[in-house]
C-alpha cells in the first residue's frame, strides 16, 4: 500500500475554472500591448518623407527647367539658321539671274540701236521683242532718259559741255542706257551731261514771272519815269 503524503492538496497550486469546451489559450489571460517604437516615431518619419519628396519635386521642377530652357534656344538656333539659309538661296539665285543678265546686255544694245535706225523689221523683231519681254520678267529694268538731273550713282557721264538753258548739271544725250534689277544697278547709264555756264546767273522761275510782269507794266505806262 501506498502512503498518502498528508498535505500534499494544500501544497498544489490552484488552477482557474476553465469553462468546458474552451481551448487552454482563451484561457490564459492577456497581457497588455507594449507600444512599440516605431509607432513612436511615425510623425517624424512622415515629416522626413514629405521633406523628401519636396526636395525631389524641386530637381525634377530645375532639371526641366533646364532642359526648356535648352529646347527653346535649339529652336532659336535653327530658326535662325533657316532664316540665313533662306537669305543665302536667294542672294545665289540674284546673282545668277544678274549675272546671266549681264551676259545679254551686248545684245540688248544691238537691238536699241538697230530699232533707232529703222533696222527691227520681220523676224528679228519678233525674236527681239522676245528677248526684252523675257528679260524685263526676270527683273532687269532699263532707265536713262533726257532731261533729267545727273546722278553719279547710276550714271557714268562720258562726255561733258556747258549749256545757257540749264540750271544744273543735266544728261543731255543718253550715250548707252542704264539696266538695273529691283533695287541694284548692273549698269550705269553713259550719258552726255551739260552744265550752266560759268558766271551765269541762274534765275528762278517766280522771279522770271516777276520780271515779266514788271516789264509788261512799265510798256502799259509809257516806259519807266526818269530821273
Amino acid at each position: 500500500m501506498t502512503e498518502e503524503t498528508p498535505g500534499f492538496d494544500e501544497q498544489q497550486p490552484q488552477q482557474p475554472d476553465v469553462p468546458s469546451g474552451a481551448s487552454s489559450d482563451e484561457a490564459e489571460p492577456k497581457a497588455a500591448p507594449t507600444p512599440s517604437p516605431e509607432e513612436g516615431t511615425a510623425p517624424d518619419a512622415d515629416a522626413d518623407r514629405n521633406a523628401a519628396l519636396v526636395a525631389q519635386l524641386d530637381q525634377a521642377r530645375s532639371a526641366l527647367g533646364e532642359r526648356t530652357a535648352d529646347l527653346q534656344r535649339l529652336q532659336a538656333e535653327y530658326q535662325n539658321y533657316r532664316r540665313r539659309v533662306e537669305r543665302d538661296r536667294v542672294a545665289v539665285k540674284e546673282i545668277a539671274v544678274a549675272n546671266l543678265l549681264t551676259e545679254l546686255l551686248p545684245v540688248l544694245d544691238d537691238i536699241g540701236r538697230a530699232r533707232e535706225h529703222g533696222e527691227l523689221v520681220g523676224g528679228f523683231k519678233s525674236v527681239a521683242e522676245s528677248l526684252e519681254t523675257t528679260v524685263a520678267k526676270m527683273g532687269l529694268q532699263q532707265f536713262g532718259k533726257e532731261g533729267e538731273p545727273f546722278d553719279p550713282t547710276i550714271h557714268e557721264a562720258l562726255m561733258h559741255s556747258y549749256a545757257p538753258d540749264v540750271t544744273e548739271t543735266t544728261c543731255v544725250a543718253i550715250l548707252q542706257p542704264g539696266y538695273r534689277i529691283g533695287e541694284r544697278t548692273i549698269r550705269p547709264a553713259r550719258v552726255a551731261v551739260a552744265e550752266p555756264q560759268p558766271g551765269a546767273q541762274t534765275v528762278k522761275p517766280a522771279e522770271e514771272g516777276t520780271e515779266a510782269a514788271d516789264a509788261a507794266e512799265n510798256k502799259e505806262n509809257g516806259g519807266p519815269e526818269e530821273g
